[in-house]
């Protein structure tokens, strides 16, 4: 859920496309994760971007202190259902729920697999993905986009002549 948060943003022709400048699809991305917030979309979507930049800021600068702030506005809290444990994320206003949510995801995320939260290696993408490969050696957001684009790249390299 955080990196597909982080990945709300991405360059079709060069240009940036932010998928939460569209509400309909706010709600579109809160439903595919199970998230509230249809009462207040243009609030829930101020603050997945704040969630968003937050994201990035710890990805790409290393700085945590926005992803923190955004941590602070909930927490969860265990609670049971029979003999069965579960958690309630308890946030201080309900439109903080997706981003809590999101970033909550993102540090548990990182404090298991740090490593294998990896940015794309086409230069001209901002993608984020999880290397779930076996190995760990997956380079691309997705071979289909980037890694084929690199592929052709690399054909086209070695076809040009000489000279």
């Amino acid at each position: 859920m955080a990196l597909d948060l982080v990945n709300t943003v991405w360059r079709e022709h060069g240009e940036p496309v932010d998928q939460l400048d569209d509400l309909e699809a706010v709600r579109a991305w809160l439903d595919e994760h199970g998230l509230p917030g249809d009462d207040d979309l243009e609030g829930v979507r101020d603050r997945l971007r704040q969630a968003r930049d937050a994201l990035r800021a710890a990805l790409e600068e290393g700085d945590f202190r926005r992803l923190n702030a955004v941590l602070g506005h909930g927490a969860t809290r265990p609670m049971m259902r029979g003999a069965e444990p579960y958690d309630v994320v308890v946030v201080e206003d309900p439109a903080w729920h997706a981003a809590w949510a999101a970033t909550a995801a993102f540090a548990r995320l990182i404090g298991e697999r740090p490593e294998r939260v990896r940015k794309c290696a086409h230069p001209d993408c901002v993608l984020w993905f999880l290397d779930a490969s076996k190995n760990g050696t997956r380079r691309w957001c997705s071979m289909e986009g980037c890694g084929n684009r690199a592929k052709v790249g690399r054909f086209n390299r070695r076809q040009k002549p000489a000279g």
